[in-house]
């Protein structure tokens, strides 16, 4: 598909949903903007990916557990293609540790990754969309927020939050043709932690999923696809569950 004219910035961009959900847009005909925090050979190797679907793609590093990476990152991305209008933010830390052993040190960078980067990256990008009266904005939250995890509160509480800021962004700016929606991913291969759990834990997490199996980053990235297509304009202030069915 050639090239639609928008842009979209992912987050957490060089691998598994991040990825996953550059290349849907590209295929889409979104120009991609691709930020990652460390590894920039996995993001320019997705970007490359990206551009044999006909667009443009560009890689954006930095730390958007930063208020001003986050500034500098969007205004990069603006910069590069006169717009965002479509901000997936994706990139996310999942700690494992408990409460009482947490740093404070700890505890704020999770929520400075987890929901202040969602915060100043719209922000940063808002003010583009109001003015041309479209835009699509999809965070992500996780099973940790719906029924909270022993181990990773932080986690839990700043994905609380990125509801709360889906919810009210989307009322806000929902006269201005601006969607804001959450997806909420279930249990997802390849996965980091996974790959590190045993087999027994991993037998465990399938096996409280109704479908039987984990899921895989293409099918989180179809309901980001969803979201920030025309045919997804209607749904607004919404959170999608990609869960295989409600696992824990």
């Amino acid at each position: 598909m050639a090239a639609n004219g928008k842009a979209a910035l992912v987050t957490g961009g060089g691998r598994n949903i991040g990825r996953a959900c550059v290349l849907g847009l590209a295929e889409d005909g979104f120009n991609v903007a691709i930020n990652g925090s460390s590894n920039r050979a996995a993001c320019e190797q997705v970007a490359r990916e990206a551009e044999t679907f006909g667009v443009k793609a560009t890689v954006i590093m930095g730390d958007v557990g930063k208020p001003e990476e986050c500034q500098r990152i969007a205004a990069e991305a603006i910069k590069t293609f006169g717009a965002v209008d479509a901000l997936l933010n994706n990139a996310a830390l999942r700690p494992n540790k408990p409460f009482l052993e947490m740093t404070e040190a700890e505890w704020r960078r999770v929520i400075s990754v987890d929901l202040d980067a969602a915060v100043w990256l719209s922000r940063a990008c808002l003010p583009g969309m109001v003015q041309k009266g479209w835009g699509r904005i999809v965070n992500f939250a996780g099973m940790n927020a719906i029924h909270g995890h022993a181990g990773r509160t932080p986690v839990s509480v700043a994905k609380h939050g990125v509801w709360g800021l889906t919810k009210a962004l989307a009322m806000e700016f929902g006269p201005k043709n601006i969607t804001v929606n959450t997806i909420s991913p279930g249990p997802i291969a390849p996965d980091e932690e996974e790959k590190n759990a045993s087999a027994q834990a991993r037998a465990q997490t399938v096996g409280r999923v109704p479908l039987g199996r984990m899921g895989k980053p293409v099918e989180v990235a179809a309901a980001a696809r969803l979201l920030v297509s025309e045919a997804g304009g209607y749904i607004n202030g919404q959170m999608i569950q990609v869960n295989g069915g409600g696992a824990t």
